[in-house]
């Protein structure tokens, strides 16, 4: 797995349960095991819900930690700028991420949205849970 989509909820739960699954998978980006491939719309999701004040007062998170999160994201990743309006997910709002998938070719979108999950595999593309990920990743 080189390059690889992860939904919001799965980057978020590392951030703020680094001791969990999601913990693992960004310590593995951390040590550039993979490549976090994104777009404009994909990142600006993450940083908003991170910066969400509700979110940084429940598990203490500060602005300088957002920052830290957004910079590994930037020096781990690979930015992508879809081409292709994708409307096949029954949420719309997750769409974002089958067109930053395609865009950058991916390995594998990693996802714990079912909405996203009975896509698999979407124009062969991998839509994996955070276990199957982790799964392969650690074999």
């Amino acid at each position: 797995m080189r390059k690889v989509v992860i939904d919001t909820s799965i980057l978020v739960s590392g951030v703020i349960k680094p001791t969990g699954a999601a913990g693992r998978l960004v310590r593995h980006l951390r040590l550039g095991r993979f490549t976090f491939v994104y777009s404009q719309a994909t990142m600006e999701e993450v940083i908003k819900v991170l910066s969400r004040p509700r979110i940084q007062r429940k598990y203490g998170l500060t602005d300088d930690d957002v920052r830290t999160v957004f910079q590994l994201l930037i020096l781990r990743g690979e930015e992508v700028i879809p081409t292709e309006r994708i409307t096949a997910c029954r949420d719309a709002k997750d769409n974002i991420f089958l067109e930053a998938a395609v865009a950058g070719r991916v390995d594998a979108l990693v996802s714990g949205d079912v909405d996203l999950l009975v896509l698999h595999p979407f124009r062969g593309i991998p839509i994996l849970s955070l276990k199957q990920f982790l799964a392969r990743l650690e074999a």
